[in-house]
């Protein structure tokens, strides 16, 4: 090994250097491109040589590929050829049997029509494209024809029975066709399901034609078919309820139990039809033409159309009748049902193509509304004015029974009326609005009631007859918890006195005179007593022959007048017996032995104190009287 290298000591010393090493490189790269251009002239050369039998390769591998395509081709169109001889007899045979299959069938065939549309310059296509297209044309009519006879066989009317038993409990026993349905028991709420008005097994088959015909560009004919068969099925069901086209002139003629009959089956069949009938078509409709391009809320809303109009129409002849006392329940029950509904309604006709059913149902209840209000405010005028069945006894008018029937209907119907009433609420506290009514009504009956006491000849008999009427408005209200929570207990001990004051008034008008009888100055029945009070003997007998007289009058006429009740009959007696009888008691006691020692003392002291008391429990009982002429 030579001597390590040293660094020059100079600067030239270092250019040189650097110079040497710059010559020494440019030197080995002149060697390298020379040797890379000989390597490169003989590659060329290798590859002039070869480039003859590349070509000959490929062109044998591109023969080749051609060859194989072409047999692959070949075997595809030969391979639709089998599918067409395959798919022809189910075709002919038709769907009835085996409709999956069927559709299958009919798939191949699209598809050997969608291979020969992508292989166009097959020759061969012509003549098997026919036949396909002959089989597809001949597929079509078959389903449509499937179709339509499945839905013809599966479209029946339901029978009221299966109806009935579908909506549960109905709310009102009702008459007519609803007779034939026993009735249920009793629930706390009532369930509704969906009768099986196209079988459940039926309904993938309806659904897989109506997507193969929707497919094949039949929609048309599909909404045709459907809806015609379900219209005539519905329309059919909706007879057999009973269902009838009135108008308001008709409705306006119908009266008493005829038109009541006919709103109880009108609130039957309403739910019946929207919750079960109705209900039932838009799930099947929904279901049938899930997820396929059919316009399935305008078919349903033709179909629902006939019949939901039919029943809308009758409610709207009721609420546009002449309004009167007697329908006001009636319109009570048939809002009921329509709030009851209008979950449902919305539900079932959703969508703009059933907006006209949704708005008229919206409407129906609306006008609803508005005449049971306006019949309900009517109820003080009618009540107040009503001058019918002019009675002049002492009985409980027939007026005042209905007028409490009225008012413990009102009672039942407090849910509805609370929401019919809700405009009209002032915010009160210990007032609603049902309480100002129901204590309007009663005002109304007792302005009547007094108005027909005025026209009694006997002022007494008038008494007894407030007394009666008043009393039996007080006996409702307090018998009834729901009653006493809306008029309140103020109502029932102010009407109490009112009873009480008829009470004093009789008895002042009707026994004044007759106690005035026993009141004779003095308390001796000596001569002496006698005369140093001016009473003589025959002015004695003259009081016992007046007091007979008047108490037997009394008796005969107040015998055969009738306190219903018995609480105040027995009252009516002991207030009568607490004055009378002290009175005659001391009386006779004074003046017995007064009348006893003259002539015919029996025709003075008739009646002894026992037997006064005896003859007053008679009165009030109500007895007949024997050829009784009218008060009139």
């Amino acid at each position: 090994m030579g001597d390590p290298w040293k660094p020059p000591q100079t600067l030239e010393d270092m250019v040189r250097a650097l110079r040497d090493a710059v010559e020494k490189s440019e030197g080995n790269t002149g060697s390298m491109v020379a040797a890379l251009g000989s390597f490169e002239n003989r590659i060329s050369a290798i590859d002039a040589a070869v480039r003859p039998a590349q070509v000959r390769t490929h062109a044998v591998r591109m023969a080749q590929e051609n060859i194989d395509r072409t047999i692959e081709v070949a075997e595809d169109i030969l391979i639709q050829f089998e599918i067409a001889r395959r798919a022809e007899p189910t075709i002919l045979k038709g769907p009835h049997e085996d409709l999956p299959r069927y559709l299958e069938a009919v798939d191949q065939l699209k598809g050997i029509i969608r291979f020969f549309s992508s292989n166009t310059n097959s020759k061969s296509s012509e003549g098997v494209l026919n036949h396909v297209n002959n089989l597809l044309t001949k597929a079509a009519l078959m389903i449509e024809d499937e179709f339509r006879q499945l839905m013809g066989t599966h479209s029946k009317p339901i029978e009221p029975d299966c109806l009935f038993d579908c909506h549960g409990n109905p709310i009102h026993a009702s008459k007519g066709v609803l007779e034939a349905v026993e009735e249920q028991p009793s629930e706390s709420s009532t369930t509704y399901k969906n009768p099986a008005l196209i079988p459940p097994r039926v309904l993938p088959l309806l659904q897989d034609i109506a997507r193969q015909l929707v497919q094949d560009g039949n929609h048309q004919s599909c909404y045709r078919i459907y809806r015609d068969a379900r219209v005539s099925a519905l329309e059919l069901s909706l007879q057999k309820l009973g269902i009838e086209k009135f108008n308001k002139y008709t409705v306006q003629r119908m009266q008493g139990e005829a038109l009541k009959t006919k709103i109880d089956n009108w609130n039957q069949i309403m739910q019946i039809v929207v919750k079960v009938l109705l209900a039932g078509e838009r799930e099947n409709c929904d279901q049938i033409f899930d997820g396929i391009a059919f316009s399935k809320d305008q078919c349903f809303a033709e179909l629902a159309g006939i019949g939901l109009k039919t029943l809308l129409s009758f409610g709207d002849a009721v609420a546009k009748s002449k309004r009167s006392p007697e329908k006001l329940f009636v319109l009570l029950d048939m809002y009921r049902v329509m709030h009851e509904l209008q979950s449902e309604v919305e539900v079932i006709f959703q969508g703009r193509f059933c907006s006209e059913m949704r708005d008229a149902a919206l409407n129906l209840a609306k006008n609803l509304t508005q005449t049971a209000i306006e019949t309900l405010f009517d109820l003080e005028e009618t009540i107040e004015k009503n001058m019918e069945n002019v009675i002049h006894d002492e009985n409980v008018h027939p007026l005042t029974f209905r007028v409490i029937s009225c008012a413990n209907s009102l009672y039942e119907y407090q849910s509805i009326l609370k929401i019919l009433l809700q405009p009209f609420e002032t915010g009160s506290a210990t007032e609603s609005q049902l309480t100002i009514v129901t204590m309007g009504i009663f005002q109304a009956l007792q302005n009547n009631l007094d108005g027909r006491s005025k026209q009694y000849k006997d002022s007494a008999l008038s008494h007894i007859f407030l007394m009666n009427n008043i009393h039996c408005m007080v006996v409702s209200v307090r018998s009834r918890s729901d009653a006493k929570d809306i008029l309140g207990d103020d109502w029932i001990q102010r009407h109490r006195r009112i009873v009480q004051q008829n009470a004093n008034q009789y008895k002042k008008i009707a026994w004044g005179k007759t106690l005035s009888v026993p009141a004779v100055g003095g308390t001796g029945s000596s001569a002496s007593d006698l005369r140093s009070t001016g009473v003589s003997r025959a002015m004695i007998k003259e009081r016992f022959k007046s007091f007979n007289k008047q108490f037997e009058e009394l008796h005969v006429m107040q015998s055969h007048w009738n306190i219903p009740d018995q609480e105040l009959r027995e009252y009516l007696r002991l207030a009568v017996a607490e004055v009378l009888l002290p009175a005659y008691r001391s009386f006779v006691n004074r003046f017995r032995n007064l009348v006893e020692r003259g002539k015919n003392p029996h025709k003075y002291m008739k009646h002894s104190p026992e037997k006064v008391e005896q003859m007053l429990a008679e009165f009030f009982g109500g007895k007949k009287m024997v050829n009784k002429t009218s008060e009139n």
